[in-house]
């Protein structure tokens, strides 16, 4: 199964949203779900610690997710992986303060693996590359530039098909991976630990 998520923060175009929800259920993370309805769109619940809307307006919508230690985007994503969704995309992220962006992409690391994650920016796609999951395998044009961030200390980064691999290389959280290019064939990356791909449209 696949979820949508829209967060709090600002969206760029609606046409995004209405390009996933193809077989896709929409829920809003905390406020994020009063700018859903806001833009026109049905939610099926709204997650998080609820504290940026009136319960009360979302009697069997809502579900409480209360644990101070983490974001409401991690819970989130975390609590839709236990209802058995494999697959999530997040959109409503771009904007706002520097912990706030740096936040988002901190939560990539406390949910397990097993789970598809996308975040959907104005001008391109992060996706989640977990030490859990298959190898990341994309192909986009030649020249095309993407990125590759260490979310967590990895030993073992392979990225092949590009202009600049890495075999079994160790990879922290550094400037090292920024703009890499296609070659114009498959690309395919894995890790022994959590990493960011930042793919431009």
């Amino acid at each position: 199964m696949r979820a949508v998520l829209w967060c709090n923060a600002e969206l760029s175009a609606t046409a995004l949203v209405d390009s996933l929800l193809d077989d896709a259920e929409l829920f809003g993370v905390d406020g994020g779900a009063l700018r859903a309805e806001a833009a026109g769109y049905r939610i099926s619940g709204v997650l998080g610690d609820l504290d940026s809307v009136d319960a009360a307006d979302w009697q069997g919508r809502s579900t409480l997710l209360p644990d101070d230690a983490a974001s409401d985007l991690a819970k989130a994503l975390s609590h839709l992986q236990t209802q058995g969704y494999s697959e999530v995309d997040v959109v409503g992220i771009d904007g706002g303060c520097p912990d706030h962006i740096l936040g988002i992409w901190a939560a990539l690391t406390e949910v397990r693996g097993g789970l598809g994650i996308r975040l959907h920016h104005a001008g391109g796609i992060t996706f989640r590359v977990h030490p859990l999951d298959d190898a990341f395998e994309f192909i986009i044009p030649k020249g095309k530039e993407f990125s590759v961030f260490a979310l967590t200390e990895c030993d073992a980064v392979n990225i092949s098909g590009a202009k600049w691999n890495l075999a079994a290389e160790p990879l922290s959280f550094s400037t090292r991976g920024l703009h890499n290019q296609s070659l114009g064939k498959p690309i395919s990356i894995s890790t022994d630990g959590v990493l960011a791909v930042i793919v431009h449209d």
